[in-house]
């Protein structure tokens, strides 16, 4: 069995690339495996009614101005790609929508990632188990049902997959670890025909 250590960036580098280098840097230099990324089309994730809504930030006056800031370009990831390469890590992304997914195809990374806000989104779901990487997904905004329904495609389509135990708060509070939810987590779908899955449950105060 072996461990993934995995440093989430996600949309923390603002938008910017020496922000993103840096925070690969120090993902690389504390012996992180790989760093994650989350990856949206706006247009397909948000309404048009919410995009054009007001909101301040440095990117202007509006949800689409902070929205659009903060997704990279192909050209940005093709550079995100060169760099982890110089850096001996890799990368990864959580895409929100199909679209997305599609856009990180071009890209040869090692694993795919479903957050726990898209576990019900059955399309998504079969696109990145069609692509057979192995995949994170997260459960921290699910109901067993739901998990069971990503076990499930994942398992049809004989794509190895990871569950794992994750807390969407910002920040956790330790006494809202529930670290036995794991042992949950193990006892309810671990499977022992590695040709198909056979996955571990982990445990991140992130699910994104």
């Amino acid at each position: 069995m072996s461990i993934v250590i995995s440093a989430e960036i996600g949309i923390n580098h603002n938008g910017d690339m020496s922000i993103c280098k840096q925070l690969i840097d120090v993902a690389a230099d504390s012996g992180a495996d790989c760093v994650k990324f989350q990856k949206r089309d706006i247009n397909e994730v948000y309404t048009p009614e919410y995009l054009d809504s007001a909101r301040d930030s440095p990117w202007g006056t509006t949800q689409r101005e902070q929205k659009i800031g903060l997704e990279f370009s192909v050209e940005q990831y093709k550079e995100i790609d060169a760099y982890c390469k110089t850096k001996g890590i890799d990368w990864y992304a959580s895409a929100w929508d199909i679209n997305s997914q599609i856009f990180l195809r071009q890209f040869d990374t090692k694993y795919n990632k479903v957050a726990s806000a898209m576990i019900v989104y059955k399309k998504l779901l079969k696109e990145i188990a069609g692509e057979g990487k192995h995949t994170f997904i997260s459960t921290g905004m699910t109901t067993y049902a739901d998990i069971q329904v990503a076990v499930d495609i994942f398992n049809e389509h004989g794509c190895s997959f990871e569950l794992m135990h994750t807390v969407s708060t910002y920040p956790m509070k330790d006494e809202d670890a529930n670290l036995k939810m794991i042992e949950t987590l193990r006892g309810k779908y671990l499977c022992f025909d590695t040709n198909i899955t056979g996955f571990v449950c982990l445990v991140s105060a992130n699910s994104f």
